[in-house]
């Protein structure tokens, strides 16, 4: 890990309005690495930039410190201005060599994200390697780096529990729709087009669920959801007149009063006496305390979902230690792998030079004894030669092994 380098930019130390300055698109990504890796003369490097974080990788001989993160900055020609520059220099974090290691397995694992145990950073960061290694801006061994970062966030998040409970209010909300095991074609209304309401109507969608009202006080709003879910548009205060039914409401406006009184939901009800469902997800509630008292509901909110998000979130972080335990048992058991890597590369010169001697030996320094030679001697000489030649390639590679594996 010798040369392992890390210069991070996260929402630990900055602002996640001013992480943006740092994020580099695609259109000049490849120029932009280039610029530094020729600067520098760094053999690899690949950039990894998410909605909290702007990190890059590489190998490089240099030592990081202040001075070289400024010039690496500057040299990637970011948006950031000369007054700005050394404040964003002192809110950085930099890594190098375990602690670099440590630093990317970290990450792959969550346990650096802003929520600890949500897997989708380690998507992230395999297609920021892959964006730079198809571009030719990695090499072998960053290869091997990438390798263990995969290997190990499979095992944290095989053997702990540090993502197996949901923290996501919309997750919880959801599953504890599905246990009421409605069918597919059971009518729901969803009030509000917000981001909430979206993310748990692509759980609903991905589910097979296709009855669908959306009202929205925007129709404009309510129309771009209801195209996504195959349902039909309603401006919000069609509510009140609305007769076709429902078997769920799911509910998320930014409405500081009820959307959902008493008189309205019996005007939803339109006489039917069935037990439904409503999913409140609004802060303040959308649905009067009235609602509940005066009919049979199967009450889903926000205030319970989240007591549960939370309790859940303390089991994640009781995971950590189990967590590290794993990452500093992969880094311990990929030191020898990574000098053997190493000697492995440094020995693909022996078969060159090997063959190298060989054609001296017979072209210059014994050419004259070999012409004098009879063909069925030199047939001889030929197989010796090449008997050798192949025990001297294996020799040293098996001897440098040994060596290696003694001094683990």
């Amino acid at each position: 890990m010798k040369y392992l380098k890390v210069i991070a930019f996260t929402h630990k130390q900055v602002d996640i309005k001013d992480l943006g300055k740092f994020v580099i698109c695609n259109e000049y990504l490849e120029s932009s690495l280039i610029r530094v890796k020729t600067k520098f003369d760094i053999p690899e490097i690949f950039y990894l930039g998410t909605c909290n974080r702007v990190e890059f990788v590489f190998s490089a001989e240099q030592k990081l410190d202040f001075d070289f993160v400024k010039d690496f900055i500057q040299t990637l020609e970011l948006p950031v201005s000369e007054d700005q520059l050394d404040t964003f220099v002192n809110q950085v974090s930099f890594y190098e060599d375990v602690e670099a290691l440590n630093h990317l397995l970290r990450i792959s694992c969550s346990l650096e994200s802003l929520v600890v145990g949500e897997k989708e950073i380690l998507a992230q960061l395999r297609r920021a390697y892959e964006t730079c290694r198809s571009s030719g801006l990695t090499g072998d061994y960053l290869r091997l780096i990438m390798g263990l970062v995969v290997k190990t966030a499979k095992e944290v998040y095989t053997n702990t529990r540090i993502a197996r409970k949901p923290i996501s209010v919309v997750s919880l909300a959801y599953r504890k729709l599905r246990e009421m095991k409605m069918c597919t074609n059971a009518k729901i209304l969803i009030l509000g087009a917000g981001e909430t309401n979206r993310n748990i109507s692509k759980y609903l969608k991905k589910h097979k669920y296709s009855n669908f009202a959306v009202f929205n006080r925007s129709l404009e709003n309510a129309v771009s959801l209801a195209e996504d879910l195959g349902g039909k548009a309603y401006k919000l205060d069609e509510l009140k007149s609305y007769r076709e039914g429902f078997d769920v409401i799911i509910t998320c406006t930014s409405s500081t009063e009820p959307i959902i009184t008493n008189d309205i939901y019996q005007s939803l009800l339109n006489g039917d006496k069935s037990k439904k469902v409503i999913v409140d997800l609004a802060v303040p509630n959308d649905t009067s305390p009235d609602v509940l008292l005066n009919n049979q509901v199967n009450f889903i909110e926000v205030h319970s979902l989240q007591e549960i998000a939370n309790n859940n979130l303390k089991d994640r972080y009781d995971e950590l230690v189990h967590a590290e335990r794993i990452i500093k048992e992969n880094i311990e058991e990929f030191k020898p792998v990574l000098r053997q890597r190493r000697l492995e590369i440094a020995m693909r010169q022996v078969p060159e030079k090997i063959k190298e001697i060989r054609e001296n030996a017979l072209n210059k320094v014994f050419v004259s004894e070999i012409e004098g030679m009879d063909h069925n001697s030199r047939e001889v000489l030929s197989r010796v030669i090449d008997y050798i030649e192949r025990k001297y390639i294996t020799v040293p590679m098996v001897i440098a092994k040994d060596i290696l594996i003694k001094n683990s």
